[in-house]
């Protein structure tokens, strides 16, 4: 693999620098007023109509059939610049599994969708007593003339109270293995009999739910792939969630950020970066990130499948690593300052000043919140014996 950047590549970032430079409005950067949901459809629908919206798809879908290499400079030069982030559900995740697995017909009604921004999805995947071991999922299914009548709960589903659409695995057979009886739903999050609760998480914020079924109809038109056999659909997606975790362009921000807070953060007398100790902390930190940046673009680089596999694992592993400990070197940076627990301050049209500078702003909020990375996606003990079994063949 030859990491090295050739010119056309240098001419492509060029390019999306400048035109992330015309249009990135100060409202739509990040920590504008605008909610997580507008400000992320505003900006794909921005992307979209430049004919980004998934770009990484291929051109019959309604992509530009870009490389991996590609798609990584997108990724990355709209972290740096503080774009707002595109929901991964549609274009990262569902989408893929739609143009492999759907029929013409669902593809020609979701994929434009999807990548245009119109429809705004969640997942429906964990149940209580079904997070690590999905395969025990117990959200019923039952096949009625043209339509399903589902029945059950998830849990920690992100975004279901903003979704317009869930795509959801659910249990169509209780016969033989547990993997042998699930079926993956699109589901409309409109339809009579689905309601939900939310989960505030430790640092405050509303983005997980509980998601309801009771008697919801969805058309049978609805189903991806044949009815049972889920089970290799979700592992195709999964791959590509667990890789989406690794966040390198987000953690690469919030390493220059840390730089940046650190020369204008005083400790007896002498800027913050100036200290040995938290430099050496820093550059550790960067290293194991590097080592990251490399793994995922071997992932990407050398995958011809359409998904990250099994090296999803390895780059959710480390990408928790990572990004809590980046979590934890921004709250000692700014001490108590970011510690202030002031859920107002929290939202979104609060004009109020943080009291401490503004890079403290939620920075324990945040730390605590990372806690869940290693929960959230796969535990870290599946992610282990995922890599020990099928990477390593231990």
């Amino acid at each position: 693999m030859d990491l090295s950047v050739s010119a056309e590549e240098a001419a492509f970032r060029q390019e999306l620098r400048q035109f992330i430079a015309e249009n990135l409005t100060p409202e739509l950067k990040h920590g504008s007023e605008l909610s997580h949901k507008e400000a992320s459809v505003r900006w794909h629908r921005i992307l979209a109509a430049r004919g980004w919206g998934a770009p990484q798809w291929p051109r019959e879908f309604g992509g530009q059939g870009w490389s991996a290499s590609q798609f990584y400079i997108f990724e990355e030069e709209q972290a740096i610049a503080g774009c707002p982030a595109i929901s991964p559900f549609a274009t990262k995740m569902v989408g893929p599994v739609i143009m492999h697995f759907g029929t013409k017909e669902q593809q020609d009604f979701w994929l434009p969708k999807a990548s245009g921004g119109e429809h705004y999805w969640c997942q429906g995947y964990s149940e209580p007593g079904s997070g690590s071991d999905l395969a025990a999922l117990q959200t019923k299914a039952v096949r009625d003339g043209d339509h399903y009548v589902v029945n059950g709960m998830k849990i920690w589903t992100s975004y279901a109270h903003l979704a317009d659409w869930m795509f959801a695995l659910v249990r169509t057979s209780s016969a033989g293995k547990t993997q042998e009886g699930i079926t993956v739903l699109l589901i409309d999050m409109k339809t009579p009999g689905i309601s939900t609760r939310p989960l505030i998480t430790i640092d405050g914020t509303h983005i997980l739910n509980e998601v309801r079924f009771e008697d919801v109809r969805v058309p049978a038109f609805n189903r991806i792939g044949e009815e049972n056999k889920g089970w290799s659909y979700a592992k195709f997606l999964l791959g590509n969630e667990r890789a989406l975790i690794a966040q390198v362009a987000a953690s690469t921000n919030m390493v220059k950020r840390l730089k940046d807070y650190a020369r204008v953060e005083r400790q007896n007398g002498a800027s913050l970066l100036e200290d040995l100790s938290f430099r050496h902390r820093l550059a550790e930190v960067e290293i194991e990130l590097e080592a990251l940046r490399i793994t995922n673009q071997r992932v990407l680089y050398d995958n011809s499948s359409g998904t990250a596999g099994n090296g999803g694992a390895i780059l959710k592993s480390k990408g928790t690593f990572v990004s809590q400990a980046l979590a934890e070197l921004l709250s000692e940076l700014v001490g108590f300052y970011g510690a202030p627990w002031i859920k107002e301050d929290l939202l979104h049209g609060r004009n109020e000043p943080w009291p401490g500078p503004a890079h403290a702003k939620g920075a324990v909020s945040w730390y605590m919140r990372t806690r869940a990375n290693t929960i959230e996606g796969g535990t870290e003990e599946i992610q282990k014996n995922v890599i020990a079994k099928q990477v390593l063949a231990l």
